[in-house]
């Protein structure tokens, strides 16, 4: 008897429950069916899109490569044209990267002031990463040591030149050189010696900068 009593128990609770199930399907099934449609429409948006961008930055990308090919067989006026064309219409971060380039293109053109022009442009983008904007700022600083001030190099490199820098190294470096061109050798020797007493400074900038103090202290000029 007790077994026919939780048969016919779990019966009537099957029952509600598929009652209930129907009443919930009558209520929402309308838009239980929407949220699947928009999951499935979203799903095939996302990989249309995820094949759009990598479409178009690999077409971004050969266009990079294309321009760098031929500054190679130097053909540099096609290139600055290339160059110039991926800055407007390119995808990702190819358009800087076009830029930065194109800055170093003018550079080896003979166009100093230009390029330190176009880099000083670049730093100053708040549009663009700041790691690639203090690329920038340093490119420029080096360009402008045989033509400017100690003032204006500095302007742009000593901000690099802090401990916390990642860029400190070459930053020290530019700061020591621009010195060193302008006749301060006890800066230029300051400025050396960070480099040299920095246990993570690179071991090429440290063998330059120990080179130079070396001149310096062979000159007698920074006793």
């Amino acid at each position: 008897m007790v077994n026919q009593d939780d048969s016919f128990i779990r019966e009537v609770n099957e029952e509600l429950r598929s009652d209930q199930v129907r009443a919930i399907w009558r209520r929402f099934g309308r838009v239980l069916i929407g949220a699947a449609v928009l999951l499935v429409l979203g799903t095939i948006g996302k990989v249309a899109y995820d094949y759009w961008r990598e479409t178009e930055a690999s077409a971004a990308g050969d266009r990079f490569l294309s321009a760098l090919t031929m500054i190679r067989e130097d053909k540099k006026d096609e290139a600055q044209k290339e160059l110039a064309a991926l800055e407007k219409d390119g995808f990702g971060a190819y358009p800087v990267l076009a830029r930065m380039r194109s800055a170093s293109l003018l550079s080896e053109n003979g166009d100093t002031a230009g390029a330190v022009s176009a880099f000083q442009a670049i730093a100053k983008d708040g549009s663009i990463p700041q790691a690639l904007r203090d690329t920038a700022r340093l490119r420029a600083a080096y360009l402008m040591v045989d033509g400017s001030s100690y003032e204006d190099v500095a302007a742009e490199a000593e901000q690099l030149a802090t401990p916390a820098s990642q860029m400190r190294h070459s930053a020290r470096e530019v700061l020591g050189l621009s010195a060193y061109k302008h006749g301060d050798f006890k800066r230029a020797k300051e400025w050396f010696e960070e480099i040299t007493g920095d246990a993570q400074s690179p071991r090429n900038i440290a063998n330059r900068a120990q080179m130079m103090l070396d001149l310096i202290t062979a000159s007698g000029k920074a006793a």
